[in-house]
C-alpha cells in the first residue's frame, strides 16, 4: 500500500511524531490512521521509559496569562539540554502545560505529593457515603477505590485528562513529547493564580 504525504502529515499533527516514525507506523498498519496512532503511542511510552533515568538539568519556567488578566499559571519543566530548552516544540509543550494548569486547577503534581491525611479523609467520606447502602464490605472497598481514583484524576496534574485531548492524560502527553523530542523531560512544579 502506498502512503501519501497528506496521511503522514495528518498523523504527525495528531501525535507529534517525527516524519519517518509516522510513515513507518502507517506502513505497518496498512494506512489505518487509528491503529497507527495507537502504535505510535505505545512506542512513545517505550521510548519515554528508556529515557526516564537520564538527568534533567536544563529547562524553562513558562507562564500563561489569560486574556482577561485574572487567571494565569507558571510551570517549571526540565529537560536534558539547553538546545531542547530553546526549541520551539519544547516551548509550545511548556505553553500547553501552563494553559492546562490554568484551566484544570490541579492541586498536586503526582499521587505521591498528596498528603496521607487528605487521602485518608477522602476514603472516610466515600466509605461513609457507601455504608448506608447495605452493600458487602468488599464491594464498598472497590467502589471507594474507584471514587478515589476519580478524585485523583481531578486533583493530580499527571492524572488529569489533557484539556486539548481528553483521551490523553498529562502523564501520557509528557511521554509523547519525550518520544518526539528525544530527551527526558519532567514537570518539576507549577503554580496557578486567580483573581
Amino acid at each position: 500500500m502506498s502512503i501519501d504525504a497528506k496521511q503522514v502529515a495528518d498523523l504527525r499533527a495528531q501525535t507529534g511524531a517525527g516524519m519517518m516514525d509516522a510513515k513507518k507506523a502507517l506502513e505497518e498498519t496498512s494506512g489505518d490512521v487509528e491503529k497507527a496512532v495507537v502504535l505510535l503511542r505505545e512506542r512513545g511510552v517505550a521510548k519515554a521509559a528508556k529515557k526516564a533515568d537520564r538527568e534533567t538539568h536544563e529547562g524553562r519556567v513558562h507562564s500563561y496569562i489569560h486574556a482577561n488578566g485574572k487567571l494565569g499559571a507558571m510551570v517549571e519543566v526540565l529537560c536534558e539540554t539547553d538546545f531542547v530548552a530553546r526549541n520551539e516544540a519544547f516551548i509550545s509543550f511548556c505553553h500547553d502545560l501552563a494553559l492546562h494548569v490554568s484551566a484544570a486547577d490541579p492541586l498536586y503534581l503526582s499521587r505521591q505529593d498528596v498528603p496521607e491525611e487528605i487521602v485518608t479523609k477522602e476514603k472516610e467520606i466515600y466509605t461513609a457515603e457507601m455504608e448506608g447502602q447495605g452493600k458487602p464490605s468488599e464491594v464498598i472497598a472497590k467502589i471507594v477505590e474507584g471514587k478515589l481514583n476519580k478524585w485523583y484524576s481531578e486533583v493530580v496534574l499527571l492524572e488529569q485528562p489533557f484539556i486539548k485531548d481528553e483521551d490523553v492524560t498529562i502523564e501520557e502527553f509528557v511521554k509523547s513529547k519525550i518520544a518526539s523530542l528525544g530527551e527526558n523531560m519532567q514537570i518539576r512544579r507549577f503554580a496557578r493564580f486567580s483573581i
